[in-house]
């Protein structure tokens, strides 16, 4: 293509993005006042059509998964675009459970009243524009579109080239949601391109447009996101999980939590990448989780410790602590004590979920207590770590940042607020 090509090319896509991003703010402007009826509405008919287009849907898929294979997708990123009935059934279920969750604006959060009468109130309100820059799964459409269309957000989906069949067959029965609610469709839009010189438009705003975007992907996406920017982001680089299984732990209920943590499905963020196990459990705990895991297809990456206890393990490199799997891989290494379990964590991890097996709970809550992470655990499955499970419907991430939203990003964290204050003539001296 000629350089005039090109230029042509990039200045007709910048066109149709911005048309877009003003498209999306003015259905910003009408679902901040609509009702949590046609918002409902909207969700329960989109449910409706994802279910009554399930065949459509997962043939389109079938075409991305076809494709995807033959470009040799990754194991871990086929798994996450493919959809069979179930996860279908999982994105309208999801829909609907957003439908029955409280309308998160207009909230009263706090509400006081100043010594000169001044009445002041702190109220919820919507984020206004969301952009979602996402990969391989299709499910975010759905799932995405919902929270955002309960919180009274506009949303523009830009999907990755491997889903956009997906997408775009979700995408067509949200629409009819919205239409059959008397909502603005360009409340929710799918960026109709797989160019990725659209990414780019949306990280500078489309003028101004684009209140905040939310990468869901890998890190080098998200990287590139939290880089180029230029508008608030809430995101979450990598999910580095731990499970620590303490002295106490009991040893039916760690060699469950340990399997579901890792195997469940190992390429999703909430999938535990690095066991740490206690010294003093090493003789009656290592050798059946270890056993477990190989038995299920998991290689073993362990410490001198581990290797020494159990041969079959590979050695460990300092990456592997450091690293990010999402695949049957799981790095293993010995500590002694809550103290040294945390000093890891806190050296290694990446801020997303950590879970302490043990029944002592005084170990459990100095465990709990200590960590900053976002989501922390005991004896539970760090694959909890997810907006449905949490009651959310769904979510939008996991937020592992300090500001705005931590943990799942559901209806609620997809707010802001403001302050209304009423008076009765006050004047300041």
């Amino acid at each position: 293509m000629s350089t005039v090509a090109i230029k042509d090319s990039l200045s007709a896509l910048d066109t149709t993005m911005r048309a877009m991003g003003t498209a999306a703010r003015d259905a910003a402007a009408a679902l901040r006042v609509a009702s949590t009826d046609a918002k409902n509405t909207a969700l329960l008919h989109a449910a409706g059509a994802i279910r009554a287009r399930r065949a459509e849907i997962l043939s389109a898929n079938v075409l991305d998964m076809e494709a995807a294979t033959a470009r040799g997708t990754s194991g871990a990123m086929l798994d996450r675009l493919k959809l069979d009935d179930k996860r279908v059934e999982a994105m309208a279920q999801g829909l609907t459970d957003i439908a029955a969750l409280p309308d998160p604006v207009g909230r009263e959060l706090a509400r006081w009243t100043r010594p000169n009468g001044l009445d002041i109130q702190r109220i919820a309100t919507p984020i206004g524009v969301i952009g979602i820059i996402y990969e391989s799964r299709p499910n975010v459409t759905a799932d995405t579109g919902g929270l955002c269309l309960k919180s009274g957000n506009a949303v523009i989906l830009r999907g990755g080239s491997e889903s956009a069949r997906s997408s775009g067959a979700i995408h067509a029965a949200l629409v009819e949601g919205l239409r059959k609610a008397g909502l603005p469709e360009a409340a929710i839009q799918l960026v109709p391109t797989t160019d990725r010189a659209a990414v780019g438009m949306m990280l500078e705003g489309l003028g101004g447009t684009v209140d905040m975007i939310v990468p869901r992907g890998g890190k080098s996406l998200v990287a590139r996101v939290q880089t180029e920017a230029r508008v608030p982001v809430l995101a979450h680089l990598e999910g580095i999980c731990h499970t620590y299984v303490h002295a106490k732990a009991d040893l039916a209920k760690a060699r469950a939590l340990v399997m579901n943590a890792k195997m469940r499905r190992t390429g999703i963020c909430g999938a535990t990448e690095t066991l740490l196990i206690d010294h003093s459990a090493l003789q009656t705990h290592l050798a059946p989780i270890l056993d477990d895991l190989a038995k299920a297809g998991c290689e073993i990456r362990g410490d001198k410790e581990i290797v020494a206890a159990w041969p079959a393990a590979k050695p460990a490199t300092e990456e592997d602590w450091r690293t990010e799997y999402l695949e049957a891989i799981i790095a293993v290494r010995v500590v002694d004590g809550v103290a040294e379990a945390t000093a890891h964590i806190a050296k290694y991890g990446s801020q997303h979920t950590e879970c302490i097996v043990t029944e002592d709970n005084m170990a459990a809550e100095e465990f709990l207590n200590t960590l900053d992470s976002a989501i922390v655990m005991h004896n539970a499955s760090t694959q909890f770590a997810d907006g449905g499970e949490f009651g959310m419907g769904a979510e939008i991430g996991i937020g592992t940042g300090k500001l705005h939203a931590r943990g799942p990003v559901g209806v609620e964290q997809l707010t802001t607020f403001k302050y209304v204050v009423r008076g009765t003539g006050q004047t300041r001296p």
